[in-house]
């Protein structure tokens, strides 16, 4: 019943842990408050663009159940892990050591690597490990790591990581805590009243739906007096209508992060979307992609080669043919049928929109090759 919803073109689209489809509303919604203001009025527009901010952070704190100043937006992850990084003492120690994974995006270890002091050292959990148990990090989280960075999914993988565990035992050991959630939002409920981490970083392109450009970074109460951002401007700065180049002074919210003259229009359409899927409830959006998975698992569960219990998987089957893996992807093509492989396999992402005729497709077509 979702499918009106969304601009769905033809064939079976499964790539929505790369790139989710937009809103029908969208366009209109866009119109409203960005062309709008600045087409149908002889003033400057910026007093009708800056409530578009408020409204993203607002539909953030309703996904995400926590106070929307405790978000600020950003261009992307990679600029919010190394603002991030930079603006914490701790982290900018010339000691300091950070956990990662092998599978954790490269975007993230290229911004690490850069924004730590020179000295710094990152340690990563091999790729071969499982990365859903709690026990393997453990093994990897001692009182010399400052700083742990968790995907909350790992989409090469399908793996799914256990951040309440993770984030619990970082506090007991004393270390800081990052959850990486642009795998995640919009498929996977997250509750930041319940999950005891330090920092978030996500971006809305892919289960929200929203396109690029809209990212953002989510600061604990705790931690934000401690953070000096390095790279600031004046929407950083407590009052940015001051204009004292003398006086500056860290915005006492996560605004603090945010920098120069803003980007508005990926904000405003990710505001929509984000609102849309925080009415509907990732719950609802969970229940829905696990059946799917759970209908495409069986079907072809000797190829399946992710996890496949809720608490383990993400909102992504990977599914590997081996030999017969080029066939099946030139077969699904021609069926345009949409997905995409990775070095595990290939990756299958079905969303609210998608339903069983679309699953039951994708097996049809798959088992004629694999026959």
């Amino acid at each position: 019943m979702y499918k009106d919803d969304f601009n769905l073109a033809s064939g079976c689209y499964l790539l929505n842990h790369s790139v989710g489809r937009a809103l029908k509303s969208s366009q209109d919604d866009f119109n409203q408050h960005f062309f709008a203001p600045w087409q149908t009025s002889n003033k400057e527009p910026w007093l009708q663009w800056l409530p578009a901010i408020n409204r993203f952070t607002a539909a953030l704190s309703l996904l995400f159940n926590s106070p929307s100043e405790q978000f600020c937006p950003q261009v992307n992850l990679s600029s919010a892990l190394t603002k991030l990084v930079m603006s914490h003492p701790r982290l900018q120690q010339a000691d300091c050591k950070v956990l990662m994974a092998q599978s954790d995006f490269p975007s993230m270890g290229f911004a690490m690597q850069k924004a730590l002091a020179s000295s710094a050292k990152i340690e990563f959990i091999p790729e071969h490990l499982d990365l859903t148990d709690s026990a393997v990090w453990q093994q990897y989280i001692k009182p010399d790591i400052d700083l742990v960075f968790i995907s909350h999914v790992y989409s090469n993988t399908g793996q799914q990581a256990p951040v309440a565990e993770i984030s619990k035992y970082c506090k007991q050991i004393g270390c800081l805590s990052i959850v990486d959630v642009a795998q995640s939002a919009g498929i996977l409920p997250l509750d930041l009243s319940q999950i005891d981490v330090d920092f978030m970083i996500g971006s809305s392109v892919k289960w929200l739906c929203s396109g690029p450009g809209a990212a953002y970074l989510w600061v604990s109460k705790a931690q934000l007096a401690m953070c000096e951002p390095q790279d600031v401007g004046w929407f950083s700065h407590q009052n940015p209508f001051e204009f004292d180049i003398n006086h500056f002074v860290y915005h006492e919210s996560a605004l603090r992060f945010w920098g120069g003259t803003p980007s508005i229009a990926p904000f405003v359409i990710a505001g929509h979307s984000i609102h849309y899927f925080a009415r509907l409830g990732i719950n609802k959006v969970r229940t829905h992609n696990l059946a799917l998975l759970a209908q495409l698992t069986t079907a072809l569960a000797p190829y399946v080669v992710s996890p496949v219990e809720p608490a383990r998987c993400s909102g992504t089957a990977i599914i590997n043919f081996a030999e017969q893996q080029t066939a099946v992807l030139a077969a699904l093509a021609e069926a345009n049928i949409s997905v995409d492989v990775r070095a595990y396999g290939m990756r299958v992402s079905p969303h609210i929109y998608n339903d069983s005729s679309d699953i039951e497709q994708l097996i049809k077509v798959v088992k004629q090759v694999i026959k």
